[in-house]
């Protein structure tokens, strides 16, 4: 099943304790962030007071209770859409709360891990996000009785090794 607008939000207000996301490609192409990115290739460095929609989401989880935790399986030479990701997205989601880890795969043997990149919601839910090979995302798709041990050993293959967000990233 498809996963849109207020179907797909109600995931990130629903969950009950723990959501996990692994992020695989080395390229994204998110139309909404284009402006931004295309400031962020001219050097601008984000606004004073920067804050958008995910960090209030990321922070009422917190407040409830629930982690929110991201692997970033990356290479290099890091992508500009990765630089610009740390920069302008995940310094900021760190502060309000996800745990984020980055899994830098180079020169390393990778771990098996899926084709495609996901998100886990209390380790039975998992929805599966799909991308055009450009990293257009295309949508969303709700796994009908998925392998919950494959997910959870993935998240837990790329974890364990990862390293936190602030030591990984000075900026």
């Amino acid at each position: 099943m498809r996963l849109d607008g207020e179907a797909w939000s109600r995931y990130f207000q629903d969950f009950r304790a723990s959501a996990f996301r692994l992020e695989l490609h080395q390229l994204y192409t998110m139309p909404d962030e284009a402006d931004e990115l295309r400031r962020f290739r001219a050097g601008e460095k984000p606004p004073a007071q920067y804050h958008y929609d995910w960090l209030d989401t990321v922070a009422a989880a917190i407040r409830a209770g629930k982690t929110m935790r991201r692997v970033r399986v990356v290479r290099q030479p890091l992508t500009d859409y990765t630089h610009y990701e740390f920069e302008w997205g995940f310094v900021y989601n760190v502060e309000a709360g996800e745990d984020i880890r980055i899994l830098d795969m180079t020169g390393r043997a990778s771990p098996v891990l899926p084709d495609h990149d996901f998100w886990m919601f209390d380790e039975t839910t998992v929805v599966r996000m799909l991308y055009r090979d450009d990293g257009t995302q295309v949508g969303r798709e709700l796994v009908d009785s998925p392998d919950l041990d494959a997910y959870r050993g993935w998240r837990d293959a790329t974890w364990q090794p990862a390293t936190p967000f602030r030591d990984y990233w000075r900026g």
